[in-house]
Formats: structure tokens, sequence, C-alpha cells
């Protein structure tokens, strides 16, 4: 734990890694091949290259995130509670962080298929690079409900402490043995749930993880990560569950869409694996300043990371692919596993480049939080009732664009985006009275003034 800030360098560095780990992990799989009449494809590589498929073990990484989430979030809205905030002015905050980052990136992007559009490009070519934009976006309305959710997980998890989440992972695995048994259609429809409850499991973890007592423990770490990884090798091993734990083409069975027994299995396995390094990376990470000097930006262009990370690949596969500049061996050869470092390599500087061109955008975003939470209160039952409508309208419009891309019929999805914006206007003034901080509230009571309280 960082003293001068009471923030785990540990916790940040799972959040930074996770997203890094993603990144790295879409760079490596995507392929693209020029077709006989000039455009350009992108073939599947765990399709093509079945093996590649147990790389994801490696690369699917968010479980950590979302524990690492977790932990953060605990942090977060206790002290939002010490303080004498509200839930909804809470959720608000957080909403707004995710919200305000999305924003900026669907301006250009949205702006640049439809003038691409416009212009007369092929639809089909402007449906993938749609895709492709919003390939990430299925984590978006997850999280997001998520945090909405926290003040609730917060107090299963005071009342029930573990159990909370052995409550959450029983519910998940019930989800998922239901999902088994039906048909295709329905199983869609029940599996759902599973995107909350399934990724809740690892941030509810987080909770119990930040509270300390047998979790905070490294032999309960060990255990679960065993635990974990013995059940997701039973449940591939002779249940009808794949290897490979993100979306694959013709699978009967997906562990991820929506998430199975095996991911959760998984999902437990890595969570365990981080909680028992957690008190040995937390010492090196203390003991040396170095770490925590790189971890720290990273961890605050973590967003940005994850958002335009798929500008360099479009961007990389027009200037190299599309002028015959790069060399295209057999997609899965030897000859193509040697060039990924190359083509990893083009796409870091290119999004670092960006990244710097976005690093005043990025500020502007931080102040504009900063001044639209300011510290208020979302007070009232009508003002909560205007964040739900908004936190509906944004989560609709993220997951038609994760199922979707931004343009599937070669133009954006304009319902989505009105609904998008609507709804990020509607949380963004949904503010209360302000909220005066703990010295100024304590400066008034001293003083025998009233202060203003928000219901």
């Amino acid at each position: 734990m960082d003293g001068g800030t009471g923030r785990s360098r540990y916790v940040d560095l799972l959040r930074a890694g996770a997203i890094v780990l993603v990144v790295l992990g879409h760079w490596l799989i995507t392929a693209l091949v020029r077709a006989p009449d000039g455009t350009l494809a992108a073939p599947e590589l765990m399709v093509a290259v079945p093996w590649t498929q147990w790389l994801t073990l490696g690369f699917q990484i968010m479980p950590v995130f979302f524990l690492a989430g977790g932990y953060a979030a605990a942090g977060s809205w206790n002290r939002c509670r010490a303080e004498g905030g509200t839930a909804a002015g809470w959720i608000r905050g957080r909403a707004l962080r995710l919200l305000l980052p999305t924003a900026a990136y669907l301006v250009p992007t949205l702006g640049g298929l439809a003038i691409a559009g416009a212009c007369g490009a092929d639809p089909a070519l402007l449906g993938m690079i749609g895709w492709a934009l919003a390939m990430q976006f299925w984590f978006l309305p997850v999280y997001l409900a998520i945090s909405v959710l926290t003040p609730w997980l917060a107090a299963l998890h005071r009342r029930w402490g573990l159990g909370s989440v052995a409550a959450l992972a029983a519910a998940g695995a019930a989800v998922g043995l239901l999902v088994t048994e039906v048909d295709a259609d329905r199983a869609y429809r029940v599996g759902l749930l599973n995107y909350l409850l399934v990724w809740a499991v690892a941030y509810q973890l987080g909770f119990t993880w930040r509270a300390g007592g047998p979790v905070a423990r490294p032999a309960f770490g060990a255990a679960l990560a065993v635990g974990g990884a013995a059940g997701y090798a039973a449940l591939v091993g002779f249940g009808p569950f794949p290897v490979s734990l993100v979306l694959v083409s013709g699978e009967e069975v997906s562990n991820t869409d929506p998430p199975s027994l095996a991911m959760l299995a998984w999902l437990l396995a890595q969570c365990g694996l981080c909680l028992l390094l957690a008190p040995y990376a937390e010492r090196a990470l203390n003991a040396r300043r170095g770490p925590g000097r790189l971890i720290a930006p990273l961890g605050r262009a973590s967003m940005s990371l994850y958002l335009w990370h798929m500008v360099p690949v479009l961007a990389a596969g027009a200037a190299f692919y599309l002028t015959d500049l790069a060399p295209e061996p057999e997609v899965g050869s030897a000859a193509w596993w040697a060039w990924r470092p190359a083509w990893v390599l083009v796409l870091a500087v290119l999004l670092v480049a960006l990244l710097a061109a976005l690093r005043p955008v990025d500020g502007l975003l931080l102040r504009l939080a900063v001044r639209i939470r300011a510290q208020a209160r979302t007070a009232g039952a009508g003002r909560a009732a205007v964040l739900l409508a908004g936190l509906a309208a944004v989560g609709w419009a993220l997951a038609r664009w994760a199922v979707q891309g931004l343009a599937r019929s070669g133009s954006p999805d304009w319902r989505a985006l009105l609904a998008f914006a609507a709804g990020a206007v509607l949380v963004g003034g949904a503010a209360g009275p302000r909220m005066r901080s703990p010295a100024a509230a304590a400066a008034e009571r001293t003083a025998g003034q009233p202060v203003e309280q928000g219901s």
C-alpha cells in the first residue's frame, strides 16, 4: 500500500497489466490478408489455427481487471459513505469516468465512418472497420452495470462477507447449468444474466480482498487457484465446453457469450493466483520506487489504451497491406509467426504516438469530469430516476454497438448514437446540491451554521 495515497500499487499493476495483455492479445490474433480484388480481409486466427485457442488462457485476463476494479471501488465507496455522499452521486461519478472517454472516442470514429460512407466507400468494408472499432465494447456495459450495483454489492459484502462471493458464484453456476439444458435461443436469453453474475464474482472478491481476513492469506489464493484450474480442466476435458475463453465462430458452446461454467472456473483460478501473489508483489513494489513510476502513468492512460488500441491496426493495415509493403505469408505459418513481433512493434509505436496526441484531450476530459461531478450529490427520487434513465440508455447503446459494431450496414447506427448522447446528457445533468468537503462541513458545524444535506 502506498502510504502517501492509500492506493495499492499491486492493484494498480493488475489493472494496467490486464489492459496491456488484452491489447497485445487483440493485436496478436489480428490477421490481415489482401484479397484478389484488392480489399482487405481479416480471417479468424483461432478458426484457421485451432491450437491458438489455448493462448486465451493467458490473454483472457479480464477477471483480473474486475478483481482489481472491485478492490478499488470498495475503497472509493467507503470514502464516499464516510464523507456523507449518496449512492446515486457515487454511481454518477463512476459512470462519467467511463462515458466521457467513450464519447471522445465515438466522435471521430463515427464521424469518420459517416464521412467515408457519404463518399461512397464499400459498405462491407465499413462494416468490418466498424466491428473492429467496437470489438472491445462488450466490457463497457458490463462494467457500467456492475459499477451501478456497487453500493448493493458492498452491502451484501458487509452482511455475508465471503459468503456473498459464494452466493454470486452459485447463482452464476446455476445459470450456466441451465443454459446447457435448454434450447439455443432460450439459452442465450437466460445466459445474459451471467454477464453480470460471473463477472461480479471477481468484482465481489475484490471487496473481500480489501477487507482482509482469510481472503488476503496466500493459502486462500493457492486453494482458489488450484480449485479453479482443476474445475476448468474437468469442464473442458469431460464437459461440453471448449478451450477458448473468447468467442470463436462455429462453436456450439461458448465460454464467453454468455460466460459459462468453464469461464467461471478459470476466473476463480486467475483471481486465486492474484491473491496468492499479492503480499509478495506488494512488498516488492513498495521496496522499489521505479516500477511505481511506470505503473501510475499507464494506469492513467488505461481507458484510452483500451478504447483506441484497434485504431493503429486499421492504420497499419491501410499503410502496409493495401500498398503491398507488408509481407503476406500464409496465416499461421512459421513465417507468419516470425513477423508477429514486428507487427506488434509497429502497432505499439503507432499507439504511443496516438496516445501522445490524445493527452490534451485526456486532460480536458479529466477537468470536465471533475467540474461536472464537482463533488455534487445526486439528491432526490427525481434526479435518481433521471440518472437511471440515462444509464439505461447508454447501456443499451453500448451493448448494441458491442454486438453489431459501429457501422453494421455500412453507416453509423444513429439510434444507438442518439440513445448514447441522450443518456450521457441525462447522467451528466443528474446532479443535486453541491457537496461540501468534510473540512468545510466541520467548520460550518463549529460556527453553528446549517450544513446542506442531500437526501
